[in-house]
């Protein structure tokens, strides 16, 4: 059997299991199993494929049609230009959070804005993107999990960030001792009930970082109440939501009186995405 033999028969098996983006996870993953580019690949696609490469091909693609994230096979994501590592004790970066992320760029560049918290960093992707594309930035990531923190320290290795960065093991605020200019989190906002109507390939995520209480909303209340604290003066607290929590969340946002401006933005679809509340 040839590789492109090989690719188009996987593409058709994940097509038929109703697997989005069929043909980029059949590639991305032969790229993995024959530790070839997609240049490689293609200049070699009439090339035989080895007995054992093709069993483990068709092994890891059986993984991926049970629901197992091509994320967590290929042990990685791209989020902002760059590679981040992940595996089941973290989220996989998703393209909307890069909102958060042009945002929070956005503030620090015309605020000049310097001491930033990522709280319930995972991957740390938010606060090493930060780190990377903002200069004289120092940034704080904290996380209840020592995993996902032992993630985020080698995702900073990874992008050459490390010094730049302090990592804290922390349940929300709990060892958070500092003020900041601007905190940003995307906290887990999925409704309890709701995480079992999920895709296989979400809920193989880890649930501690989906679940946001019986009404999505348990860690806003909480980061919004408590986030002040730890804001300096004028300071600004960014978050992500979901698509249908933005009349929600500013409503406790304002009810809290901590913030002299709550604002919403949209993604790239039009989605509400983020809330950006002033203090």
């Amino acid at each position: 059997m040839k590789i492109n033999q090989l690719l188009e028969g996987a593409k058709q098996e994940l097509i038929k299991n109703n697997i989005e983006d069929a043909s980029m996870v059949a590639r991305i993953l032969l790229q993995y199993v024959f530790n070839m580019t997609r240049t490689e690949l293609l200049r070699k696609d009439t090339q035989e494929v080895e007995e054992e490469q093709k069993k483990q091909y068709q092994k890891l693609l059986q993984q991926i049609i049970e629901g197992k994230p091509l994320q967590y096979i290929i042990k990685q994501q791209e989020f902002y230009g760059l590679p981040f590592y992940v595996d089941e004790n973290v989220l996989i970066p998703q393209p909307d959070t890069e909102i958060l992320v042009e945002e929070v760029l956005h503030i620090a560049t015309k605020e000049n804005k310097k001491e930033i918290l990522d709280l319930g960093t995972g991957s740390g992707c938010i606060g090493i993107s930060l780190a990377r594309y903002l200069k004289n930035a120092r940034i704080t990531v904290s996380d209840v999990s020592k995993k996902a923190l032992e993630i985020a320290e080698k995702n900073s290795k990874q992008n050459q960030v490390i010094e730049k960065i302090t990592f804290v093991s922390s349940n929300l605020f709990e060892k958070i001792e500092k003020t900041f200019d601007i905190i940003v989190s995307n906290p887990p906002y999925i409704e309890t009930n709701v995480i079992s109507t999920l895709s296989k390939q979400v809920q193989q995520e880890p649930h501690i970082a989906l679940d946001g209480g019986k009404d999505g909303l348990s860690f806003y209340r909480i980061i919004l109440n408590e986030a002040p604290k730890y804001l300096k003066e004028k300071g600004y607290l960014c978050m992500e939501i979901g698509y249908d929590q933005r009349e929600k969340v500013m409503e406790l946002a304002q009810k809290t009186g901590n913030y002299k401006k709550v604002e919403a933005k949209q993604d790239l679809s039009g989605n509400d995405r983020i809330i950006v509340c002033q203090k």
